[in-house]
């Protein structure tokens, strides 16, 4: 049986919202409108309703600060790295698929603000012409199936991509990108029958699922199981947290995250620097030279494994490593980039107190 998302199971209106937890809601109607929300009865059960701060709240309940003014809907520079419609080639070795503008829940920080949830211009259509891209550029090893949500979408589209992508000889892996298992987990535990298509197709090539916990309330005893039966069918499952102002803004919050990613098998793998984004950055952004002090005062708390990730930001140039600090200027590395001339790069900048974003 085929597990079918119940939209009647998601909030996706403010006055729903409202008969669960308090609200302002004339203001929260007006970003409501702006930018959608959904959010599965899963997800809110965990938000506590008697705290207007609390963490899961502020990355599900859309908030006035969304309206402020600044940033941009193109951080990274998606749209110059676009090759098709639904198909970015920023590095020679990867290409991504925006597979879907649908996700369960959506992130009030999402960087994608532009497009998830809204319209569906960026999104792939003829998946005929992007496999014969792919089978047509050797250099690329591996494909990564984001959205939205990539799990948003049914088993049978799924199959496709599966079914595609496995059978081009020079990819190594294909990673697909979702926060399924920690927003709604009962879409894998409660869907054998994707279960036993991840575990066939994994056995033609490496399977990856790459998630975001960015909180150690969202590693509940359903997420975890989600992901421990997907590890039990091959798949390699890793964790790219965003670092979010009032929700894992400090040491102890972020160490405790870690320490519960890697208890529960998921393999820590990046831990992004919020975007600048329109409706996001102020309101979730921590400043740089702060931000590496908290970073630093969890992996202190850390074993090897739990610190494995890397603290980054992916902007226009590509993904730049956040190294070190000496005062107040920052060192960084091109781990990859888009220019050829600047991987593996090291350069520094010197920093205000308020900088959150260098490029």
């Amino acid at each position: 049986m085929t597990y079918k998302i119940n939209p009647d199971s998601t909030i996706t209106s403010v006055d729903e919202l409202s008969r669960h937890i308090s609200l302002e809601t004339k203001e929260v109607r007006a970003v409501a409108d702006r930018y959608p929300m959904s959010i599965p009865d899963y997800y809110l059960s965990l938000i506590d309703p008697e705290d207007p701060g609390d963490p899961i709240r502020r990355m599900s309940v859309p908030s006035v600060g969304e309206m402020a003014r600044g940033g941009t809907f193109d951080t990274s520079g998606e749209n110059s790295n676009t090759v098709m419609q639904g198909m970015q080639h920023k590095y020679p070795q990867t290409v991504l698929i925006l597979s879907t503008n649908q996700c369960a829940m959506y992130c009030r920080y999402c960087f994608r603000k532009r497009m998830v949830g809204t319209k569906n211009t960026e999104i792939a259509e003829d998946l005929d012409a992007i496999f014969s891209y792919i089978k047509d550029h050797q250099e690329i090893t591996n494909v990564l199936v984001s959205g939205g949500d990539s799990l948003m979408m049914d088993n049978a589209k799924l199959e496709r991509y599966l079914a595609a992508l496995t059978s081009i000889d020079h990819l190594n892996y294909i990673r697909f990108g979702t926060k399924i298992p920690v927003v709604l987990p009962q879409r894998i535990s409660e869907d054998p029958e994707l279960l036993q298509m991840f575990e066939r197709y994994g056995e033609k090539k490496q399977l990856y699922v790459i998630t975001q916990f960015n909180h150690p309330r969202e590693l509940m005893p359903a997420s975890v199981k989600a992901v421990k039966m997907l590890r039990q069918r091959g798949v390699v499952v890793k964790n790219q947290s965003v670092l979010l102002n009032g929700v894992n803004s400090d040491s102890d919050t972020l160490a405790e995250l870690f320490k519960r990613l890697s208890a529960a098998g998921i393999v820590p793998y990046y831990l992004f620097q919020c975007r600048p984004v329109s409706g996001v950055k102020n309101q979730f952004q921590v400043p740089l030279l702060r931000a590496y002090d908290i970073v630093e005062g969890a992996k202190r708390q850390l074993d090897g494994n739990a610190k494995c990730f890397r603290y980054a930001m992916s902007n226009v140039n590509g993904k730049v490593e956040i190294l070190g600090k000496e005062g107040n200027t920052m060192i960084f590395k091109c781990q990859q980039a888009k220019d050829e001339a600047n991987r593996g790069r090291l350069f520094s900048r010197t920093l205000t107190e308020e900088d959150c974003w260098v490029v």
